[in-house]
């Protein structure tokens, strides 16, 4: 099946999926943020499909805001308005985008030895029931 997806598809699922490790890197301050950050980036840059050509790139010009509640009010719903787009157009794609930010997302609680922090993995549950909810 063939997708078709706009300029503002592209950027929803951009700010969706790395917005979604920028808050993995938040939530992770007390320990690397940076790292959870790096670790997040290769996970999204190491996309295939569709989904790998769409994230090879992080969104430009998206004002995230100035506290984690401001990003999260602009990732959350763009992450279930991107498995909703996606699901529309086909279903493996969708997956494969849900997936791609759940590695993501356990890339970057990863760069805690152990057990991710309780932050992190509350907002690991956040992230997941975003994408959970198209």
């Amino acid at each position: 099946m063939s997708i078709t997806l706009t300029d503002q598809d592209k950027t929803t699922l951009r700010v969706a999926a790395w917005g979604a490790v920028s808050l993995m890197s938040a939530a992770g301050a007390a320990g690397s943020a940076h790292k959870a950050a790096t670790e997040g980036s290769i996970a999204l840059t190491s996309a295939t499909g569709v989904v790998g050509h769409v994230l090879a790139k992080a969104p430009k010009g998206v004002k995230y805001g100035k506290t984690v509640a401001e990003l999260a009010d602009q990732v959350l719903p763009a992450l279930t308005e991107g498995m909703t787009l996606l699901t529309k157009q086909d279903a493996a794609e969708a997956d494969n985008f849900r997936r791609t930010v759940i590695v993501a997302v356990e890339a970057a609680a990863q760069t805690h030895k152990g057990e991710p922090s309780p932050t992190m993995a509350e907002m690991a549950r956040k992230i997941t029931e975003a994408l959970d909810a198209a």
